[in-house]
Parts: C-alpha cells; sequence; structure tokens
C-alpha cells in the first residue's frame, strides 16, 4: 500500500486518461435561501430564494468531476428536446473538454432534481421525470455512441440512476452486458454506480460503488458496523460476479471487499459536512481516474475517500480539483489542509455562508509570525465565524519589499498560519492586493491593522457594498518583521 503522501504524486497520472463514462444524466437545480416564518397558510416554513444555481448531476457530474481530476472524460448519455437538456449541453461545454455523445430524446422530458435548502438543512426535493423505460432503440444508440469511444480508453464508468439508458422498456440489459463484455476484451477497468436490487445485472465489472441503504436492498442484509458491511459485501459478490464492492458509508468512512482478499476499512476524511449530493458521483470520478492512471484499487479507493471528505464540505453538486487533491493527501500534518486554492477557497467560504456562519476575511505577508501578527488572527477569528487568511506569493512579496523578502517561502509561511486554531483557511495570492481574491471570497469581515485607515484598507468599497464591514484591528506594540531581521543582520 503506497503511503497516503506519496499518492499526490501519482495524481499527475491522471491527466489525459480517457475515461468513458456511459450512464443517465440530470439536471440538478437547487433554491438556497432562508427560513424566517411559518406559512400562514399551512404548516410549512416559507423560504425566501437567494439564489437558484444549476448543476450537471448523474453521469454529468461523474464526467464533470473526471474533467476538473484532469482526466478526459467521454460521456454518452441521453436527453430531451427542452430547456433542461440545453442547459445540460450548455455546463458540459463550459465544465468537460471534449463533445460529449448525447443523444437527443424527443417527447421525453429531461430529468431534473430540485433540492429546496435553508443554510444546509435540505426541505424537500422535487424530481421532474419519466419513470418508465424508454424504447430499446435508445439503448442500441447509447450503445452504438459508447463502443465508438472505447478505443484509447483508460476505464469505463457504468452510472446507472435507473432512467433507461443501461436498461430498455421490458428491463432488458443488453447494454450492460454488451458495453462490458467489450471492456473486458480491451482489458480496461469497469466501475458502476449501481441501482437497483439485482446486481447480477453487472456481471463482470471490475467493481461496483453501492452506498450502504443500496447495498442493504441489493442483499437484504444488515449493513450497520464494518463485519455486517463485509458479510452483505461479499454475498454481493457471490450473487452477482462482480470483482469487488467498495461500500460508501458516510460517517463511517468506505469498506472496500474484494473477491480475494481482506476487507480494508477507510475511516472518512471530511472536516465539515455541508452538503452530500452528488458525492457518490465523485467516489465513482475518482476511483475510475485512480485505476486509469495505474493505481491498485486499495490505493484508487484511498483517494476516492479523501476526494469524498473534500466535496461534502462544499454547498451543491460540487466536484474535487487535482490540486486540491494533491495537497489533502500530501499533507502529513492535520492543519494542512486548510491551504487552500482560490477556487477551493471562495467554495468553502460559500459553503460556510449557506450555513449560515459570519466570514472574515485578513491579508499579510507574515513572514517570521510574531504575536502582532497572531493578535491580528485572533482578532479577526472574534468577529466571525470563520477565518480566510490570504497569504502574498513570494513573487508578490519581493515586487514590494525587494529581492531580500521573504524570508521564509509562501509553503513555509501558509502551513505555520495553518498550524492556527484561529484560522480555518489560508489561500495564496500572486497579485499585489487581494482586491480579485475578495471579490472571489466574499466575507463578511474584512480586517486589518489600525495602522491603516478605513479608505486605505484594499476592498473596504467591496465588502461594504455587499453588506459587510470593515475592523481595523489594534496593532502589537514592539512587534515588526523588518525590525526582525534588522536585529538578526546586526
Amino acid at each position: 500500500m503506497t503511503p497516503t503522501a506519496e499518492l499526490s504524486s501519482r495524481l499527475a497520472a491522471f491527466a489525459g486518461a480517457k475515461i468513458v463514462c456511459v450512464g443517465d444524466v440530470m439536471l440538478d437545480r437547487f433554491v438556497y435561501g432562508s427560513v424566517e416564518r411559518i406559512s400562514p397558510e399551512a404548516p410549512i416554513p416559507v423560504l425566501k430564494a437567494e439564489r437558484m444555481p444549476a448543476m450537471l448531476g448523474g453521469a454529468g457530474n461523474v464526467a464533470h468531476n473526471l474533467a476538473t481530476l484532469g482526466a478526459a472524460p467521454r460521456l454518452v448519455a441521453a436527453i430531451g428536446d427542452d430547456g433542461a437538456g440545453a442547459e445540460i449541453r450548455a455546463l458540459l461545454a463550459r465544465g468537460v473538454d471534449g463533445a460529449p455523445a448525447l443523444a437527443t430524446v424527443p417527447g421525453r422530458p429531461t430529468t431534473i432534481k430540485t433540492r429546496f435548502i435553508a443554510g444546509t438543512q435540505q426541505l424537500l426535493r422535487v424530481d421532474e421525470e419519466r419513470t418508465d423505460l424508454p424504447a430499446a432503440a435508445l439503448q442500441e444508440d447509447i450503445v452504438r455512441r459508447a463502443l465508438a469511444e472505447l478505443p484509447g480508453a483508460a476505464a469505463l464508468v457504468l452510472s446507472d440512476y435507473g432512467k433507461g439508458v443501461l436498461a430498455d422498456a421490458a428491463g432488458t440489459i443488453v447494454a450492460l452486458e454488451r458495453l462490458i463484455a467489450a471492456a473486458r476484451a480491451a482489458a480496461l477497468p469497469v466501475i458502476v454506480d449501481p441501482k437497483g436490487s439485482d446486481y447480477r445485472r453487472y456481471r463482470g465489472a471490475d467493481i461496483v460503488t453501492p452506498n450502504r441503504a443500496e447495498l442493504a436492498i441489493a442483499t437484504g442484509m444488515p449493513t450497520q458496523g464494518d463485519a455486517a458491511v463485509e458479510a452483505a459485501a461479499r454475498r454481493l459478490i457471490a450473487a452477482s460476479g462482480v470483482g469487488a464492492v467498495l461500500a460508501t458509508r458516510g460517517a463511517e468512512g468506505m469498506t472496500l471487499v474484494p473477491a480475494d482478499g481482506a476487507a480494508i476499512h477507510l475511516p472518512a476524511e471530511a472536516r465539515e459536512v455541508f452538503d452530500v449530493s452528488g458525492a457518490g458521483d465523485t467516489v465513482v470520478a475518482t476511483l475510475a481516474a485512480g485505476l486509469a492512471g495505474g493505481l491498485s484499487p486499495l490505493d484508487a479507493a484511498r483517494v476516492a475517500n479523501v476526494a469524498a471528505g473534500i466535496v461534502v464540505g462544499k454547498v451543491g453538486t460540487a466536484t474535487v480539483d487535482r490540486d486540491e487533491l494533491a495537497r489533502a493527501l500530501a499533507a502529513p500534518h492535520r492543519g494542512e489542509d486548510k491551504v487552500l486554492s482560490r477556487g477551493a477557497a471562495a467554495a468553502r467560504a460559500a459553503a460556510w455562508h449557506a450555513a449560515g456562519l459570519r466570514v472574515a476575511f485578513t491579508n499579510g505577508v507574515f513572514d517570521l509570525l510574531h504575536p502582532g501578527h497572531v493578535s491580528l488572527i485572533e482578532q479577526a477569528r472574534a468577529s466571525a465565524d470563520r477565518l480566510v487568511v490570504a497569504v502574498n506569493s513570494d513573487a508578490s512579496v519581493r515586487r514590494l519589499k525587494g529581492a531580500s523578502r521573504p524570508v521564509q517561502g509562501e509553503a513555509s509561511r501558509t502551513r505555520v498560519l495553518a498550524a492556527l486554531a484561529a484560522v480555518d483557511a489560508v489561500v495564496v495570492f500572486a497579485e499585489d492586493t487581494p482586491l480579485e481574491l475578495i471579490g472571489e471570497v466574499r466575507p463578511d469581515v474584512l480586517v486589518k491593522g489600525a495602522d491603516y485607515t478605513l479608505d486605505r484598507v484594499v476592498g473596504a468599497e467591496l465588502v461594504q457594498g455587499w453588506g459587510g464591514t470593515v475592523v481595523l484591528a489594534r496593532l502589537e506594540d514592539g512587534h515588526s518583521t523588518t525590525a526582525t531581521i534588522s536585529r538578526m543582520a546586526r
């Protein structure tokens, strides 16, 4: 088993790996807002809608996750000839390179799932879909498109949501049989996100990824605890003829059970859980990318487990990019998972906001951390529920302070900051000022030292413009990085 820190260097093998993803695609809508009162018409909450984003769901989310991991997904799916189908095409064009092989089915609506969420509490989900399976002609079209994509591929993902792409109106599973057989003939790993109770339809697949509830339905066995999950997985393998089961178990992590070999239980990696929507898609995508990149099933599952821990800390049907996954794998110390990319920092702040938490933001060079820095950080954290600390990149510091600075590189400075309990996220910015980053994070409180005046605080107008506040923190006398460096030189 590869040491976890070394796995981060193996992610480079994900780059450009062609992975064919076949399955049911859908549109995930989210209506986020706040609840402040109960309806006078019925004993139900009134959701004041604030934003309504749409995201790729199902096989589309698997493809999007593969793309953000650096792989080259080829999506084969079906959509309706309607507005939701057009939205899916547009989302794929923005988030997934390469033309998807989408079959358009006239007269059949695109599946839409709309979730109504107050803070982090999901109030209601509304599904718009046709539950009858489509004609065999669609399945034949899907198989033809998928087989055309297999040459040059490194893995096949079957994302089965029971909407008809992988089963026709009679429940026939010819598509599954033909695709799995073709992949095995080409020596490609086959990963299945399963549906239903009869997994014999996936016979020949290398790994199926049921969640705990799906495993219980498929086997009729209890799935509480390590031993029960392993027993159920082994029965499933014996009955269905699949190579392994990776059971996702929420707060209990994951369990990998191969047909031959010992079960491995992986503890959950999540730090904060805001939204589990689409987390299974992230697991499937990361597992497939790992196998395509040459990782063993166990190492691929370990990477997928870390990816799942990242994505449930985001809001909506989110994805994980390869850089943030590499950092999480490489971090030998718990604090280092606070060091985020710009996009990840913005997503983390959005999750905090969605949970009703106030976010503070401060920035600086933080070279040779001293008590003055610590005081600023503690005051900033006291002003809100979460604190994002932005750090000038090495190149930015050299432009601002000269060629002799910084004394410590950005990797060292961010690691020290991340070790502080008062800090919730650290992000590096390359510009001379953090103005753009402030716009991305959208803090509720912007904090600078009292040696600034309000008109000199970068981003003050921006933050005040969306209703935030600016705090000028008191200074600790006698502490200065420049003075410390001068004393050292003397």
